[in-house]
């Protein structure tokens, strides 16, 4: 019988040795990664905090978030025989970004991008607590969704009215600043009781609907009064509050309660058309909507057959303001392939790529002769009419009406 058994090798002890420091060296190493993903990145991150001029934790970070197509979000009702929505061969995309909390791990990974731009508390919230924050972007959306549909239908032909809305504070003022300018000094006495994004619904009993209803109340007021004013703060009951009314620090006869509020103007529809904003909140998307809505309520194809992203708010007169995250919207957009991206002309300079690094995907408006595939370009706008002339200048065609 043939002895078929394996023979024995054994170990030396050298080698059992190296064995064994590897595997322990391997499980600290995955204890540490796992420690590092559950520790606070401001337990050792810092950033400046530009006000007060000093390093602070930096607990969040805005990082790029998501380009989504405005087409596929835009809800229409039953419309009337004479109303007509055309098919696109392109879409227009409006881009997103984020501000998550960070951990030790994803501050170390994500120190040596430039598109992670590590954030204070303040540098994320402001002034205001997360849940004000929260309450006044979806507002800036549902105002921005509205400001879009009457531009939109406007220029489309259509015949849209705006209508007032409810009165939302969007800022408590200042009275006097601090020397520096860095803080408040003197607040006005509304700031005791109101907070950014409470919705005024009484004043003195008297039901509140616009911002004219306010004004109206406030007829025959002196500075030193007192009104009463019933309000909604969001994730609490309506409550009752006393506020003593002052006079306004650049017209002494104008009497004030001492907030900004919201431009919460409603647009009434000549049919139904709503944009599925889902959790998405600001500002930023309105140009982008008002390009997609157009695109849709008139013949022929704005985008020449291209996707075209586009940032920047929009105003009722048609001008686009700036946004924030810029950097970290131009690297969305690029990430999701879509090689055209309108952004505010004031704002333009600041998105000059950088010359050091010429081939980080990015160029300007001049360069889109040139341009590679996967290149994003960047182009300049200041208003709708700019973004229409410059979609027509890329093979798009002109609205018809």
């Amino acid at each position: 019988m043939t002895d078929t058994t394996s023979p024995i090798v054994l170990v030396a002890p050298r080698q059992r040795w190296w064995a064994r420091t590897l595997a322990i060296i391997s499980i600290v190493g995955l204890g540490a990664i796992g420690v590092a993903s559950l520790v606070p990145s401001e337990v050792i991150a810092r950033t400046e905090n530009a006000r007060l001029d000093e390093q602070q934790p930096a607990p969040y970070a805005r990082v790029p978030a998501s380009a989504e197509s405005v087409n596929e979000r835009v809800v229409y009702g039953d419309l009337p025989d004479d109303v007509e929505v055309y098919e696109t061969d392109g879409d227009f995309f409006f881009v997103t970004i984020s501000q998550p909390p960070q951990s030790v791990l994803s501050w170390l990974v994500g120190k040596p991008d430039p598109v992670v731009d590590m954030l204070t508390e303040e540098g994320r919230n402001g002034t205001r607590t997360a849940t004000q924050n929260r309450q006044i972007a979806l507002q800036q959306m549902r105002t921005a969704t509205q400001e879009a549909q009457y531009l939109a239908l406007t220029a489309a032909g259509y015949d849209p009215t705006l209508e007032l809305g409810a009165v939302v504070v969007q800022d408590i003022l200042c009275r006097e600043e601090s020397e520096d300018g860095f803080e408040c000094a003197e607040e006005f006495p509304a700031a005791a009781v109101l907070e950014p994004a409470d919705t005024i619904l009484e004043v003195d009993g008297t039901p509140i609907e616009t911002i004219e209803d306010l004004s109206s109340e406030l007829e025959g007021a002196e500075p030193g009064d007192t009104i009463e004013m019933k309000i909604d703060r969001a994730g609490s009951d309506t409550s009752v509050v006393e506020v003593e009314l002052s006079s306004d620090p650049t017209d002494p006869d104008r009497t004030i309660i001492g907030f900004v509020p919201f431009d919460s103007r409603t647009v009434d529809l000549p049919f139904d058309v709503s944009i599925d904003t889902a959790a998405v909140g600001g500002p930023s998307a309105g140009a982008a909507f008002t390009l997609a809505l157009i695109d849709e309520l008139t013949e022929g194809d704005l985008t020449g057959g291209r996707d075209i992203a586009v940032t920047g708010t929009i105003r009722l007169d048609g001008t686009i303001g700036p946004i924030g995250g810029l950097e970290q919207k131009v690297n969305t957009v690029r990430q999701h392939g879509v090689e055209v991206f309108l952004i505010p002309a004031e704002q333009y300079e600041l998105s000059d790529p950088d010359p050091d690094h010429p081939d980080d995907g990015v160029c300007r408006w001049e360069c889109l002769n040139d341009a590679g595939h996967g290149e994003v370009v960047l182009i300049p706008v200041a208003t709708l009419d700019d973004a229409l002339e410059v979609l027509e200048t890329l093979g798009g065609d002109p609205i018809v009406l």
